[in-house]
């Protein structure tokens, strides 16, 4: 209790709480978006469904270098190793992060160029690594027939030496790390509210 002017009580104001600081607006976007991770941890259908539900464009890097060259992956790999390959990825790299507002799905060994990193970022685009735990990568590879490094008889442990190999690489190249084990309409919910 305080005394007023008159003499007489009253009781004591109390403090005035602040309000909370709104957390600023977030600037849209205007970078791509680029997906990357392991062989088989969703970064084709998670990016189909992100480029929908923020309206952006898709790009699946590796159809960008089939597109280009008129060969497939498996074919660039026969005819010029994993070395060529390489050297086409890095080139449609600089390409497509030259755009703006996609969503990229990159090569399972994309991001462990630090100069395909480094491009990525040059033009303002965000790096996501979709982190599958390695046994469900193993279940959801088990029958591929598509990808070149896969096509071996001991793939389960080829997968598991590739993945302690590559994730630390991952995670350093990423901006942001997300959940990727869950199904892909659930992963693309994840990712697309990081951005809207």
């Amino acid at each position: 209790m305080t005394m007023n002017d008159t003499g007489t009580k009253k009781p004591a104001r109390r403090p005035r709480r602040r309000r909370a600081a709104r957390p600023a607006s977030k600037a849209p976007l205007t970078g791509n978006i680029i997906l990357c991770g392991f062989m088989g941890c969703g970064k084709t259908s998670v990016g189909k469904r992100v480029a929908k539900l923020l309206d952006r464009q898709f790009c699946d890097l590796d159809n960008y270098i089939e597109q280009r060259t008129g060969m497939t992956v498996k074919e660039i790999f026969a005819q010029e190793g994993e070395e060529g390959f390489r050297a086409r990825e890095a080139q449609a790299v600089e390409e497509v992060a030259a755009k703006k507002g996609l969503v990229i799905a990159s090569g399972g060994g994309t991001v462990l160029s630090q100069k395909n990193v480094d491009s990525f970022h040059a033009h303002g685009g965000k790096i996501l690594f979709l982190d599958v735990p390695v046994a469900a990568l193993q279940e959801r590879l088990k029958n591929d027939k598509k990808r070149p490094l896969l096509q071996r008889p001991d793939r389960r442990e080829f997968i598991a030496q590739l993945w302690e190999k590559r994730c630390p690489l991952y995670r350093a190249a990423a901006d942001l790390v997300i959940d990727g084990g869950a199904p892909a309409v659930v992963v693309a919910k994840r990712v697309a509210q990081r951005f809207q």
